[in-house]
């Protein structure tokens, strides 16, 4: 019974005069939008080719704090004769820490850098951040500040009387410069705070970087060089060894202790590397 009723209806539905097929269109997909930035390797890294991705989460995989890695920064040449740096271990107990720059807008500390055109934060933990300018020819440091006004440690206002050149571009193996610029009337950990800053900046090699979640087959290695001399107290040395590439900015990054002598230190308290 119910087969004959579903027959009727269907032939009744085919003898229908009033009944019409609509005349539809193919399918269309969605355009596939091109990508803002794409990778040239052509062993150099132009402005346009590192520009600013204000509230895009960047997650890199860390040791926890008060731990130490041991670190290969020179790398090894292999059979092409090509450098590669192998820092693609999984360490079990690595964290994931979560980085974005943004920009000023609502922040403590806007008016003391009117020139100002984003923040990125300075350690992992975002308490501290640092205040950038981009003119397309150099990217500046003008300065830091906690992230609060109001931290436990104390408030942090540190103003440059001149900007520090942490990128000049375009980045290349054996560019290097020096930038230096005092520091007065500011704060630290709520302390008051003088003295001189000096950075030695060097991009001194290109090769493949194994990371464990990703391989970039042209990374610049940029080796800077922070000497701190307070009015007050001995100076302090800090070393940095960061890895850029094209598109995605700094990749990696490996901090050595406080007067580290050597350039290629081969334990680091802090190891960052983009991963999952």
């Amino acid at each position: 019974m119910q087969r004959a009723l579903l027959a009727l209806s269907l032939l009744a539905a085919a003898c229908d005069p009033n009944r019409t097929v609509p005349d539809r269109a193919a399918y269309a997909p969605q355009g596939v939008q091109p990508l803002e930035c794409v990778p040239n390797l052509d062993g150099r890294i132009e402005a346009s080719e590192l520009r600013t991705a204000f509230g895009v989460p960047v997650r890199y995989l860390v040791n926890p704090a008060g731990t130490r890695r041991p670190i290969d920064l020179s790398g090894v040449t292999d059979a092409a004769g090509r450098r590669v740096w192998a820092l693609a271990t999984d360490y079990a107990d690595d964290q994931v820490a979560t980085l974005a720059a943004s920009r000023l807008d609502g922040r403590w500390y806007r008016a003391s850098f009117p020139t100002g055109q984003f923040v990125a934060p300075l350690d992992l933990a975002g308490a501290l951040e640092g205040v950038y300018a981009n003119d397309g020819q150099v990217l500046s440091l003008l300065g830091y500040a906690s992230a609060r006004e109001a931290p436990p440690e104390g408030r942090t206002l540190v103003v440059y009387a001149s900007p520090i050149a942490t990128f000049r571009f375009p980045l290349e193996s054996g560019r290097q410069w020096v930038t230096a610029s005092e520091v007065r009337n500011a704060t630290v950990r709520g302390l008051p705070w003088a003295g001189r800053d000096t950075y030695q900046v060097r991009v001194d090699g290109a090769g493949t970087l194994e990371l464990p979640d990703v391989t970039f087959t042209q990374a610049l290695r940029v080796r800077t060089t922070l000497s701190i001399e307070p009015a007050v107290g001995a100076p302090i040395v800090r070393r940095q060894v960061g890895f850029v590439f094209e598109c995605f900015g700094e990749v990696a990054r490996a901090v050595s202790q406080d007067n580290e002598p050597a350039d290629d230190f081969t334990t680091t308290p802090e190891l960052r590397r983009l991963g999952f």
